[in-house]
């Protein structure tokens, strides 16, 4: 992982965070500026985690050891961060939950649950308040999935969820669909 200055290279140079082996991709910085949440292998398997955002400091945050965990986002405390859990059995790509795991770490809880083993969900992100998460869903019909989809009809949608509640309604579901809610 790399900082760089706003302004692009001719201000200045990437600086590089993290190296060795390990493949870290997905940074996100803390709301004050000071951490960032990524997702690596670096443990075995994908997993959320936390490190200053000089790059020192890298701490584990989730601690799974059968299913990948990726797309963390902070909640606007920088207390909480939520991630994907990928869930792999029949296909590559999977199905996805959304869990909410202490920065301090631990096993985490379960916000969102699969549809089947096929169907994904992911891509969390919260609003400012931190009341609700927003996730990227795959509506279409049944619990299988399929390559050949209509793009004419929708695909994905994005989903608002009460954090207190736990209502959930559709934000936006058009054809073709809607990914990456920030």
């Amino acid at each position: 992982l790399y900082t760089m200055p706003i302004e692009g290279t001719g201000a200045g140079h990437a600086t590089r965070l993290t190296s060795g082996p390990a493949f870290d991709m997905q940074p996100r910085f803390s709301p004050d500026g000071t951490r960032l949440a990524f997702s690596s292998d670096r443990g075995g398997l994908w997993n959320v985690w936390v490190m200053n955002v000089d790059g020192s400091k890298p701490t584990q945050v989730s601690r799974e050891h059968r299913w990948f965990v990726n797309s963390p986002t902070w909640a606007p405390d920088g207390q909480s961060i939520y991630a994907r859990k990928h869930f792999v059995r029949q296909r590559s790509l999977g199905a996805g939950e959304i869990w909410q795991f202490h920065v301090a770490g631990g096993e985490g809880l379960q916000v969102t649950e699969k549809n089947g083993w096929q169907k994904d969900q992911g891509e969390p992100a919260l609003s400012p308040d931190g009341q609700t998460l927003y996730f990227s869903k795959d509506i279409t019909p049944g619990d299988t999935f399929e390559y050949n989809k209509d793009p004419f009809t929708t695909i994905y949608a994005i989903i608002a969820r009460d954090l207190k509640t736990g209502r959930e309604r559709t934000v936006t579901a058009r054809p073709g669909g809607a990914v990456a809610p920030r």
